[in-house]
């Protein structure tokens, strides 16, 4: 990676806003270990967002743009949401598609690149929510796995339609009650990272965003596995605390409480053979002893 494609030529340097130049100055690209640890000191990575005060998804998103193993490279493929208020502020290439054929848009995408770029790693993202992923959009979603278009899904999951009043989704838990579904879930929520695993994800990860470290790893390996194997499909639970009623430092502690070892996010990991096989042997080769002179 480079800072080339945000240098400001000298003879206008002067004259470009502060911001832009401290943009250019301190952004995380070129660096080779960048990571969540640069979420709070690095402008591109959301230094403000338009979401609510204390939402998940604004912890979430900052760790997925600083996790990018190809920042420069990845364009992100976003539906309309929660999330389509926060994509004008990021400092990464992205697309706003309509709501549910996100998939459909990442896999024209991908195969453009593809041919336009010959021999160049080009990485792209989807990052959409529950109704967008599981309900209005599954058909997508489920083809683009069949086909084994090579990118990555990341679903935000709400557990519900966050930014539209607090309608049921079909990863709502059953019997949960919103403000626009009052007489409460019916049926169980949609075990989307199995259908995910069986209709031919390489790698599929549930997990919420509490644990930076677990969701780097998470999002590095899926990302890795998409370029050369296959689809890869990441659940995080980004809870809408204005609709469940939660104050806004509470977010923390609800993905907190929902990961327990028997709970509905526990993190839990499947990864193909094929995935593992590609990952160990893009591995860094551990270094040999030393061996004695005596």
């Amino acid at each position: 990676m480079s800072k080339e494609r945000i240098r400001i030529c000298d003879e206008f340097y002067g004259v470009m806003p502060p911001e832009y130049q401290d943009l250019v100055e301190s952004a995380t690209y070129g660096k080779q270990d960048r990571g969540w640890k640069d979420v709070g000191i690095a402008k591109e990575l959301i230094e403000e967002h338009s979401l609510c005060a204390g939402c998940p998804e604004s912890i979430a998103f900052r760790y997925v743009l600083a996790c990018l193993p190809n920042p420069e490279d990845t364009v992100m493929v976003g539906s309309t949401g929660c999330t389509s208020l926060v994509f004008p502020h990021v400092a990464v290439h992205n697309i706003h598609s309509l709501f549910g054929n996100q998939n459909a848009i990442a896999s024209g995408l991908k195969r453009s690149l593809a041919l336009r770029f010959p021999g160049r790693v080009k990485d792209v993202v989807v990052l959409a929510g529950d109704g967008a992923t599981v309900d209005i959009g599954l058909d997508m979603t489920l083809q683009s796995w069949f086909r084994q278009e090579k990118f990555t899904t990341i679903c935000f999951d709400n557990e519900l339609y966050a930014n539209t009043g607090g309608q049921e989704s079909g990863l709502m838990q059953r019997g949960f009650v919103s403000k626009m579904a009052p007489a409460g879930k019916r049926f169980d929520k949609v075990r989307l990272p199995e259908i995910a695993q069986e209709s031919g994800c390489h790698y599929v990860a549930t997990l919420t965003v509490s644990k930076p470290n677990r969701v780097e790893k998470a999002l590095r390996q899926a990302i890795l596995i998409a370029r050369e194997v296959g689809p890869t499909y990441i659940q995080m639970y980004t809870p809408c605390i204005l609709e469940i009623g939660k104050q806004a430092m509470e977010g923390l502690q609800e993905m907190r409480d929902s990961e327990g070892p028997n709970d509905r996010f526990a993190f839990k990991e499947y990864m193909s053979d094929e995935a593992k096989e590609y990952l160990a042997s893009i591995a860094p080769a551990k270094k040999q002893p030393a061996l004695s002179e005596n």
